[in-house]
């Protein structure tokens, strides 16, 4: 079992930044990647950003060169820097970690909402 824990969350305006915060626990050793979802309001949980055990990092079109994911020496620790945010970024950003035998694992969520 995998524990994912979200934080960093909060309100911003256009073009402001937000840092997200995960924190992995439990049998990481399976863990093939881990990466980042959001769900807007009516909308379908979408893709963010992943990054693989060897390093390898994808992008939503949506996101890209505006987000930036990284994660700790440790690999407890993902995260997900937000610059240049939009009102369309508004959303609940999800953790999400899949093993090497194809379980996923969810946190519970943070809200990230941007307007004036």
């Amino acid at each position: 079992q995998v524990q994912l824990v979200e934080s960093g969350g909060g309100s911003v305006q256009p073009g402001g930044s937000l840092k997200l915060s995960c924190a992995a626990s439990g049998s990481l050793i399976d863990i093939g990647f881990m990466g980042w979802y959001r769900q807007a309001p009516g909308q379908q949980r979408e893709f963010v950003a992943t990054i693989t055990s060897t390093d390898s990092i994808h992008y939503a079109d949506a996101v890209k060169g505006r987000f930036s994911i990284s994660r700790d020496n440790a690999r407890t620790l993902v995260y997900l820097q937000m610059n240049n945010l939009k009102p369309e970024d508004t959303a609940v950003y999800y953790c999400h970690a899949k093993s090497i035998r194809g379980m996923d694992y969810w946190g519970k969520g943070t809200l990230v909402t941007v307007s004036l």
